[in-house]
C-alpha cells in the first residue's frame, strides 16, 4: 500500500531526537511522499535539511503560517516571495487565517493570505489553507479570486458539511487527518456523504495524533490509522482509499 502524507511538519523541534527513524518508520508503512508546509523564515534551514535527507520523498511548500503573521509580516512575505522566485516548491502553504490564538492581527492575516493566493496563481502552484475558527473570513478572501485559478487543499478540515461543500465548490480538496478518529471530531458523521475524489489524507505531525495515540506526538506513520478510519466510513478497502486519495493529491500537486 502506497500513501501520501499531504501535510506533515517533520522538520520541527519535536523530531530532533529521532527524525531519521520517524521518517524511515513512515516509509516502511508505505508512506511514499511527504508534503512539507512552511511556517516562517526561521524554519527554512530545517526544511532544507529535511529535504536533503530524502529528496525523492520530501516535497517542500513555501508560505507564511497565519499564526506567524506578526509585526514583521511584510519582511516575512518578502522572504516567501524570494523563495518562490527561486522555484522548486510544490505549493504555497501553509497560508490562511487563524482566530483561535490571536485576533489582533486579523487585518494583516487577511492581507498575507490574499497576497500568497495571488502568488500561487502567478506561479501556478496549489495552496494549503490553514483555517481555525475563521471559515467565514477564509471564504471571504477566497471569493476575491476566480476559483478556476485556485487549486489546493483545505488542510486539517474540521468544519461542517456546509463548510466542506463551500471548499469543494471553490476547487479545493479536503485534508483529512487524525480528527476523523476522534469521538467528538464530528466530521466522521457526514464525511462519507462527500465524494471521496475530493479528499486527501494528512497527519499534521507532530499535532493531532489519531486515536489511539490522541494527545501524544503524531508522526507520519500514523497516516495508516487515518486511512483505515476513512475506509470504514466509506465501506471501502483501505488500499482503495489509499490509492484514490493519493491519486487526488498527485493530480493537484503534479507529483
Amino acid at each position: 500500500m502506497s500513501m501520501i502524507d499531504s501535510h506533515t511538519h517533520l522538520y520541527v523541534e519535536q523530531f530532533d531526537e529521532d527524525r531519521a527513524i520517524v521518517l524511515q518508520r513512515a516509509i516502511d508503512q508505505g508512506i511514499s511522499d511527504f508534503l512539507i508546509p512552511a511556517i516562517d523564515s526561521s524554519y527554512m534551514k530545517r526544511m532544507k535539511e529535511l529535504k536533503a535527507m530524502a529528496p525523492e520523498h520530501i516535497h517542500l511548500m513555501m508560505g507564511l503560517h497565519p499564526t506567524h503573521v506578526k509585526e514583521n509580516y511584510i519582511e516575512e512575505l518578502s522572504w516567501v516571495a524570494a523563495e518562490l522566485a527561486k522555484g522548486g516548491y510544490c505549493g504555497v502553504g501553509e497560508i490562511g487565517i487563524d482566530l483561535f490564538w490571536d485576533k489582533s492581527y486579523l487585518k494583516q492575516q487577511r492581507e498575507a493570505f490574499a497576497q500568497q493566493i495571488q502568488w500561487s496563481i502567478d506561479y501556478q502552484l496549489p495552496i494549503a489553507i490553514h483555517c481555525r475558527e475563521a471559515f467565514d473570513e477564509v471564504f471571504a478572501v477566497l471569493d476575491d479570486f476566480n476559483c478556476s485559478q485556485i487549486s489546493g487543499i483545505f488542510h486539517c478540515f474540521t468544519g461542517t458539511k456546509a463548510d466542506a461543500m463551500k471548499a469543494i465548490e471553490r476547487n479545493l480538496l479536503l485534508g483529512i487527518g487524525g480528527v476523523v478518529t476522534f469521538k467528538n471530531g464530528k466530521i466522521d458523521q457526514f464525511l462519507a456523504e462527500l465524494p471521496i475524489e475530493k479528499l486527501v489524507l494528512e497527519t499534521d505531525a507532530p499535532y493531532l495524533a489519531p486515536a489511539p495515540h490522541r494527545g501524544k506526538r503524531n508522526e507520519s506513520a500514523f497516516l495508516t490509522l487515518v486511512a483505515e478510519k476513512v475506509a470504514s466510513l466509506y465501506q471501502l478497502p483501505t488500499m482503495q482509499v489509499a490509492e484514490i486519495t493519493s491519486a487526488n493529491l498527485r493530480r493537484v500537486f503534479s507529483l
